[in-house]
């Protein structure tokens, strides 16, 4: 007998995906924690039945994340990640030779301890000396910490349950104040393909604009999460990406998904989503 698993994207949408076994399970404090083996994209992280990286395609998001703002920063030396547990947003940073200091916080330790048992690909960035992990609340953290940062990455669940804060006014704010002075924000701001999240985008873009000066969106597009179609934003209270160059000199190696010509049109959005956008 086949067995199949579905995410709903809302009542009459979903992704289903073949799965050949149900290789874990786990109820953490926060969530519930579910690893698949599916038939065509490998292993599947889920968490509380959303799916969040396959093997096959998480190299799209996590690229996105990290090379589209680290590309527009000379030198950057730090980073603090705000959730990412499964290590693979920490593995796109400390591929640039500048970058001598990761903060990853992470609410949940079960979700680093999965990506260790299950997803070594990603996780193996845990054994890297410049990364610091710290298991705290990320909302809690940021408004606490004295240290600054030339990037801050919100590798986030969706707005819902302990990732809800991570969307608000005032974490946005909190997260400008330790940003140094050319510093930015990029965080996944959901699918504007979803009729029932663009309220949702919306409030995201508008709750941003309390802190940061310039807030652009950016898309990409990963094939397992709802509608193809993936939104993510780009903050700063010095830089606007449509009015600057590139200016790291350096780019890694063996990247699957960015490039430089790339990064520089991810920004030229659709007619329908700038009409989400200019309602914020």
């Amino acid at each position: 007998m086949e067995l199949w698993f579905t995410e709903k994207s809302n009542d009459s949408v979903g992704l289903t995906l073949l799965i050949k076994e149900h290789l874990y399970h786990k109820e953490s404090k926060y969530q519930t924690i579910d690893v698949l083996e599916s038939a065509y994209y490998g292993k599947v992280l889920v968490i509380d039945k959303v799916v969040m990286l396959t093997e096959r395609d998480e190299f799209i998001y996590h690229e996105l994340l990290t090379h589209v703002p680290l590309q527009y920063m000379e030198n950057p030396l730090s980073a603090l990640i705000i959730g990412g547990g499964d290590g693979g947003t920490a593995r796109e940073v400390l591929k640039y030779r500048s970058v001598n200091r990761v903060v990853l916080v992470e609410i949940d330790e079960e979700v680093i301890e999965t990506s260790k048992k299950f997803f070594p690909t990603l996780s193996f960035s845990f054994d890297d000396k410049r990364l610091e992990v710290v298991i705290e609340d990320g909302a809690k953290f940021v408004k606490e910490t004295d240290e600054k940062f030339d990037l801050i990455i919100v590798d986030s669940t969706d707005p819902v349950g302990p990732g809800e804060v991570l969307f608000s006014s005032e974490f946005y704010k909190d997260c400008s104040s330790i940003l140094k002075d050319s510093g930015v924000l990029t965080a996944q701001t959901e699918s504007p393909f979803d009729l029932v999240y663009r309220p949702v985008i919306q409030n995201i873009y508008k709750n941003l604009k309390t802190g940061f000066k310039t807030v652009r969106m950016y898309l990409g597009s990963i094939p397992t999460y709802p509608f193809g179609l993936w939104s993510f934003a780009f903050a700063s209270n010095r830089m606007d990406p449509l009015k600057e160059e590139l200016k790291n000199p350096f780019i890694p190696d063996g990247l699957k998904y960015y490039n430089r010509e790339l990064g520089r049109c991810v920004f030229n959005l659709p007619n329908f989503v700038k009409e989400i956008i200019d309602e914020t």
